[in-house]
């Protein structure tokens, strides 16, 4: 059962609003609303519907280790499983983390990396001196 609108009550009920806050109160949405605004605002929602995606994807984290988790996008789908540097061969998770950001697993990270940052991104690499010494 659909109800009947009394037109001459909305009529006065859109009158009194009118006088009370002016024109643009009873005016509709949609009205003035044009096709390239229309584009506009598409396109607006779909760049921040990607902006959004992609802050979700940098957040997306997985645990390498107890404790220490990293984004996805740090982690390598097909992982080299042997140190460059000591020729060890790993299955663990945290020297996956450790290859991917230093190209090195955990151990040589903590022996030749750890608080020398700096001197291993410019090109530094242990010698059969480093290592036995």
């Amino acid at each position: 059962m659909t109800e009947k609108k009394n037109w001459n009550l909305i009529a006065k009920i859109e009158k009194q609003i009118k006088e009370k806050y002016g024109e643009e109160a009873i005016k509709s949405p949609a009205q003035g609303w044009t096709d390239e605004q229309e584009e506009e605002h598409l396109e607006k929602l779909r760049l921040a519907a990607l902006k959004q995606r992609e802050a979700e994807d940098k957040l997306d984290k997985v645990e390498v280790a107890e404790g220490v988790f990293v984004t996805k996008k740090l982690l390598r789908k097909e992982s080299n499983r042997t140190c460059p540097v000591c020729s060890t061969y790993s299955f663990d998770k945290q020297d996956d983390l450790y290859m991917s950001k230093f190209e090195c697993c955990f151990k040589c990270y903590i022996d030749y990396v750890e608080d020398r940052e700096d001197r291993w991104k410019t090109g530094w690499r242990p010698n059969k001196e480093n290592k036995d010494g």
